[in-house]
């Protein structure tokens, strides 16, 4: 699938001197190859953590990547992104997987922990993706959530699968008198950032935040705890990374977007809201903002990208040809050709050179 993409994350700053990026996938982009990579393989162990959403794609790249470099060990730890980013400032990880850039605060504890020496850390966009509202009701396999009754369910004005709104956005469905079981992820994640995110914009919900701001939903750890809860609650609901709801075989709602109107979960849509992302280049750092005014029938709003943090300068000098050859495998076409199949949306290709100039840099 040809997938238009230019990535998004609002969790830092502002779009001053935004473009919007090309729509030309990464698989189609001159990356590098499986057969370059393998060709300048480095030996020793790759310590990284954070994001769960990009788990999945990790897994899959650490396969193939030890697979062509054998002296290689790559660790992901994925423990959230907020647990991965301390992690990385406390040097007990290379590189942080986190689905929001660094915030100034995180920035500030980077510089006064001294963990990239006297410089700085960069934000590599890797992994895009859409976030699935995952449900579990008996006898329903399809629904229209809006993000307003989202809220509701959330902030725990909604609590029965009948209740007036649901029915009223999903005139077919024969919806039972079953208490809401509303789960979120209890860490602090980027996931919980970009789902409350949406919510806030397109709902009312309480401002996004990386703790996911529910007082009535049951909290677990990482993407996969939630899935797994929802497909074993009778009456729940969840949010999780695409890749988790196809990975379950869980059902996942089609969600509103800023006109009101209903858009269905695809890579394609997903591909075409982050299409419309700004993006923010200072440097080798690049950030990403989605615009949920975006309403095009075909852009799925609920979406994400996952980051790589890394020191710009002040990598360990033994570390660092192990950093720079995982970042350029998993920024490589034959990488992000593979996103697709894993429920996930290729970089497209100006990202990904700008990513490729990014790791280059890296000292």
């Amino acid at each position: 699938m040809a997938v238009a993409a230019a990535l998004a994350l609002s969790a830092c700053g502002s779009d001053n001197g935004a473009s919007t990026a090309s729509t030309t996938p990464a698989s189609s982009a001159g990356g590098s190859s499986a057969s370059s990579t393998a060709a300048a393989c480095p030996s020793g162990t790759l310590k990284a953590a954070g994001s769960t959403a990009q788990a999945n794609a990790i897994s899959q790249w650490t396969k193939d990547y030890q697979g062509q470099c054998t002296g290689v060990t790559v660790d992901y730890n994925a423990n959230g992104s907020g647990a991965g980013v301390t992690s990385f400032i406390q040097k007990a990880a290379d590189f942080a997987g986190s689905d929001y850039a660094l915030s100034t605060t995180q920035a500030g504890q980077v510089t006064s922990a001294g963990r990239c020496g006297t410089g700085s850390a960069v934000d590599i966009p890797v992994v895009p993706g859409a976030i699935a509202v995952i449900f579990n009701v008996p006898g329903v396999t399809s629904l229209n959530l809006s993000a307003k009754v989202l809220a509701g369910i959330y902030n725990g004005t909604i609590t029965t699968w009948n209740d007036a709104q649901i029915k009223a956005d999903n005139p077919s469905a024969t919806l039972p008198a079953l208490k809401i079981q509303p789960f979120m992820r209890s860490d602090t994640s980027g996931t919980s950032y970009n789902f409350s995110a949406y919510l806030n914009a397109l709902g009312g919900f309480s401002a996004a935040n990386k703790q996911f701001p529910s007082k009535v939903a049951q909290g677990v750890k990482g993407s996969s705890a939630v899935a797994a809860k929802v497909k074993s609650t009778s009456g729940a609901i969840g949010y999780a990374e695409y890749s988790y709801a196809t990975q379950d075989s869980l059902s996942y709602a089609e969600v509103s977007n800023a006109s009101g109107a209903f858009v269905q979960l695809t890579q394609a849509n997903a591909a075409n809201f982050i299409a419309k992302a700004k993006v923010t280049q200072n440097g080798s750092d690049t950030k990403l903002a989605f615009d949920y005014t975006y309403a095009a029938s075909d852009a799925y709003p609920a979406t994400l990208v996952t980051y790589e943090i890394a020191c710009g300068t002040g990598n360990d000098a033994t570390q660092l040809p192990l950093i720079k050859g995982f970042l350029n495998y998993i920024t490589s076409s034959a990488a992000q050709g593979e996103l697709t199949s894993l429920g996930y949306v290729p970089l497209p290709s100006s990202i990904a050179a700008a990513d490729a100039t990014a790791i280059a840099s890296l000292s």
